[in-house]
């Protein structure tokens, strides 16, 4: 089957920066149900093999779309890495709220280019490692989203937070750096993302978000995540009713890397595919 795949879009949101978008679709195909899938952090939507996992899902009959954060460090000229740090600093948790309100306003939108080959009564969500705390908090606020799967998700954002006297150094300089360990850059984190933070703690509360889920939510996590301890995907399943945990033999990216330069997804990587298509079809 063909895949039609338009990548690195401009979609238009909020916060003044593009947020840089691809869509995988089968042309042939009148009302495909929406999967948008959400990176992680110092991650983008073509990171490793990500792409193979995306296509095998719209293969199967699903409009794919996968965007960068408008403030994850990337450019339109440059989605993948960091060309633009100042961005990266700039980000936030509400601000990836936004973005993906963005992008689902525009799917649902009846001008939507592509409006004839989806259905935007079915919207699913996916997001790994901090991209699933992003799509767990909106799918218990967008009554649009009708299922959601988190691939390495976390349970909190307080536990990605520095030590309060670490927090006392940040806001005394005003930014503190994380070192890219592929890139090698000093990325920095201005102390807006904590002020953010503390603004909007309710609204950013991943456990309540979880507690308050009704719609289908598969949970997979790999036993070996030394990123996100497989403990926290425990805690989401017992907090989200509706929730199916499925427990991998892998760790936080499922046996893949960056670059990925194979056209086949490791077998982790795969398997977790297959665990998608079963709770999706």
């Amino acid at each position: 089957m063909t895949i039609t795949i338009h990548k690195n879009i401009p979609l238009v949101g909020k916060h003044n920066k593009p947020i840089v978008t691809d869509f995988y679709y089968n042309k042939e195909l009148s009302k495909q149900p929406i999967l948008i899938f959400c990176h992680g952090y110092k991650g983008f939507k073509n990171w490793g093999p990500w792409h193979l996992m995306l296509k095998q899902i719209a293969i199967e009959g699903y409009f794919v779309v996968a965007f960068n954060f408008s403030h994850n460090g990337g450019t339109i000229e440059q989605p993948i890495d960091f060309p633009d740090l100042d961005a990266f600093g700039n980000d936030n948790f509400s601000k990836q709220q936004d973005d993906l309100q963005a992008v689902i306003d525009q799917v649902i939108d009846p001008d939507f280019k592509f409006s004839s080959n989806t259905d935007p009564s079915k919207i699913f969500l996916m997001g790994h490692s901090r991209g699933g705390g992003v799509v767990t908090l909106k799918a218990a606020s967008e009554p649009k989203i009708t299922k959601i799967i988190t691939l390495a998700g976390i349970a909190s954002y307080h536990e990605s937070l520095p030590s309060a006297e670490k927090i006392a150094q940040w806001k005394q300089k005003g930014v503190l750096y994380i070192e890219n360990g592929r890139t090698k850059q000093q990325m920095p984190l201005y102390y807006q993302l904590f002020e953010d933070y503390q603004a909007n703690k309710p609204q950013l509360n991943i456990a309540t978000a979880a507690k308050k889920l009704t719609v289908p939510h598969l949970i997979i996590h790999g036993k070996q995540d030394s990123t996100v301890p497989f403990a926290k995907a425990a805690l989401l399943h017992q907090w989200s009713k509706n929730s199916q945990l499925i427990a991998l033999n892998t760790d936080h990216v499922f046996n893949a890397k960056h670059p990925w330069e194979d056209d086949q997804m490791p077998l982790a990587l795969a398997q977790t595919t297959d665990h998608i298509l079963n709770f999706l079809n």
